[in-house]
């Protein structure tokens, strides 16, 4: 063998020994070194071992010197800046790796190691913008392909296995943290998905997708103060990035600053207008203005600029009081029959299944909504049984005997009016008509009840301690009197009318109403029920923004209207009284009847402008938007009869549910 291939064999024995035991790289190294000294691959290989082993000034002395020789050598000055970054030379290390990425703007762990020089310097912007060099220029990893796979086929529960192996491997790997992330969102677990993204951003501070999807999250939770700073970061880097604008004018929207969202929205529009999602953000601010208009104008533009825009279609059928055309008809029906449509065809589903509705042909409609449902529900991961399980869990807890037991505590107060239930129960119309009233303000559905109830579920790390009916037993009467007083400060802020009383519209709430009667024992709790095949159904053919994932299957869905009943008749017996029932359908058959026992049971006065809801300018935020700008109208209270036929599977679940509920015409002749 010659020398130099014996030297060559030396120094790829030293490389390959780099990682796992420098000492014996610097000892293949220096052997080189020792025949000949000035070889400069060996020095380099020698200095890296020795910055391995700790001792950074030597690495520091050697590599200077090489980089003073070869001034263009990129690896020099990305070990130089490595080696000036392990003694704590922190300017020196950052001027070595921005000429590294001078040097080769496409090299990956140049960017890297500059932005996490920068963070540590406190540059957090800096290090933001070096950190998405990166993440543009870094391939993914190969060792994450199968759990990408198993993830992309929805095998959550193999994709999670094979994320955490490596992440066992690769401790504090970010792409694996993220990747356990969004397995943990797609399986509806909130407080691991909170965690991960986290732990990616402790070990990743400049990773911009992890902080948007937390930033999502939060939104989703409606934890407004938690999401705009993120956002405004992700601005930061990214000016121009139409989702990070498209969010943060969201959240001001639920931060009740929406005059300020629409102008971040028309200037949105303005600078970006080839984007689609801004003219539908857009659009959606307008219609909750009551620019009914304004918003179809930007739906058809987000048309304009993306012709396969499923979300611009279903924006333009969920305004329910405008039909679609027959050429969107036509054009959605072309789109469905495409094979490479993504993630639109949901939305696309749900539009066709209004488009044949609004023509009567029920069947076609039906079918539509269901291959939408269908395909929403694969998206999802909700479990029946444990909504089952819950209810029972507050049953065995909330008995008569555990209310009088308790009786004294929470606070004096009769601000707030909670009104819950199912979605499409006209919770919105109630929620208008009380708006309406001089001494009544109405928010929206504030996040607060369930946030409290979240935090009892969970424990300090964000996993579940305990069962929440468990939890909320072991309280005693000054914890509930602080959880009362929070969620006032809370409410305060949705409040810029300060109005004597407002309405808190979260239905959900009916899951909490124990805890809500213990925080507010004289507050006023209304529960908006409609019939169940027709609440139902209404809910089967809503693609809701977010949450709701029992809404997608109709056995799911009877079972949760089910549980939904079976826990409010619980609270009728064990409270009697407590929570005041306004059925849609009476409402809508006597209007004037109905607002004033209403009234009288919120202790409130009658007023005319009550009966003139429609007429009330404020901003709507729900998909009833359109219709309670109009006056009560009885159209809908049996359209879901149309769809009978289909709804067997939800019939099976309800029972007796549906053929005992009351009708308009029975509740008058007993009060008769």
């Amino acid at each position: 063998m010659t020398h130099s291939a014996a030297t060559d064999l030396e120094l790829m024995r030293a490389t390959a020994a780099l990682d796992a035991d420098p000492a014996t790289a610097a000892r293949l190294a220096s052997g080189v070194l020792e025949q000949a000294p000035d070889h400069a691959t060996a020095r380099l290989l020698l200095a890296t071992a020795c910055r391995k082993l700790g001792d950074a000034n030597a690495a520091t002395a050697t590599l200077e010197a090489l980089a003073r020789a070869h001034p263009s050598a990129l690896v020099l000055q990305l070990e130089l800046g490595r080696a000036y970054a392990a003694a704590g030379r922190g300017a020196e290390a950052q001027a070595a790796f921005e000429q590294a990425v001078t040097l080769d703007p496409g090299l990956a762990d140049a960017w890297r190691e500059l932005a996490a020089q920068r963070f540590a310097e406190g540059d957090l912007h800096g290090g933001d913008a070096a950190y998405l060099h990166f993440s543009r220029l870094a391939p993914d990893p190969p060792y994450l392909i199968d759990a990408q796979v198993a993830l992309a086929s929805n095998r959550l529960a193999m994709a999670d296995t094979l994320a955490l192996q490596c992440l066992y491997t690769r401790p504090g790997d970010a792409a694996s943290l993220h990747l356990l992330a969004k397995i943990a969102e797609r399986r509806g677990e909130r407080a691991a998905l909170e965690r991960y993204l986290h732990q990616c951003l402790e070990v990743a501070p400049g990773h911009a997708e992890a902080r948007y999807d937390l930033a999502r999250m939060l939104y989703e939770q409606e934890r407004v103060d938690e999401v705009l700073p993120l956002v405004e970061r992700l601005l930061v880097s990214e000016p121009g990035n139409v989702n990070y604008r498209c969010l943060k004018a969201q959240t001001l929207r639920l931060a009740g600053r929406s005059e300020q969202a629409l102008a971040l929205m028309q200037q949105t529009v303005a600078e970006l207008s080839s984007e689609a999602q801004a003219w539908i953000v857009y659009g959606y601010l307008r219609r909750e203005s009551g620019e009914q208009a304004e918003a179809v104008k930007a739906y058809r533009q987000a048309l304009a600029v993306q012709p396969d825009c499923g979300e611009a279609y279903w924006a333009l059928a969920n305004l329910k009081t405008l039909p679609l055309t027959a050429a969107d008809r036509a054009v959605m029906l072309e789109l469905a029959r495409s094979k490479t449509l993504g993630p639109s065809r949901v939305h696309i589903e749900f539009a066709l299944g209004k488009a044949f509705e609004d023509e009567s042909e029920f069947a076609e409609s039906f079918d539509h909504y269901a291959r939408g449902n269908n395909l929403r529900r694969s998206q999802r991961d909700y479990s029946a049984a444990a909504t089952t399980d819950y209810t029972t869990q507050c049953k065995a807890l909330y008995t008569a005997k555990f209310f009088a037991d308790r009786s004294t505590w929470g606070v004096d107060s009769r601000e707030p009016i909670f009104i819950v239930g199912m979605p499409r129960s006209g919770s919105t119309l109630l929620e208008q008509i009380l708006a309406s009233h001089s001494q009544v303000e109405g928010t929206r559905e504030l996040p607060f009840v369930p946030a409290i109830a979240q935090a009892l579920a969970s424990g300090p790390d964000g996993t579940e301690a305990r069962k929440y009916a468990d939890q909320l037993g072991s309280l005693g009467e000054a914890h509930i009197g602080e959880l009362a007083a929070q969620y006032l400060r809370k409410a305060q802020d949705h409040r810029p009318l300060g109005r004597p009383r407002f309405v808190d519209k979260m239905l959900g709430n009916f899951s909490h109403l124990g805890l809500i009667h213990l925080m507010f024992p004289r507050a006023t709790i209304i529960d908006t029920r409609r019939h169940p095949l027709g609440c139902g159904f209404s809910c089967f053919k809503q693609l809701f923004a977010r949450g709701m994932n029992f809404c997608y299957d109709l056995e799911e869905l009877g079972q949760y209207y089910r549980d939904y009943a079976d826990l409010l008749a619980h609270i009728d017996s064990v409270l009697p009284g407590r929570v005041y029932r306004v059925h849609y359908e009476h409402l809508v058959a006597d209007p004037e009847g109905e607002v004033r026992r209403l009234l009288e049971h919120c202790q409130l006065l009658f007023e005319p402008g009550c009966l003139r809801f429609h007429e009330n300018p404020r901003r709507v935020q729900t998909v009833s938007s359109e219709q309670v700008r109009r006056p009560i109208y009885a159209e809908a209270v049996d359209h879901w009869r149309h769809y009978e036929p289909w709804l067997g599977p939800m019939k099976a679940v309800l029972g007796g549910l549906a053929s005992s509920y009351p009708s308009p015409a029975k509740q008058k002749k007993t009060a008769d």
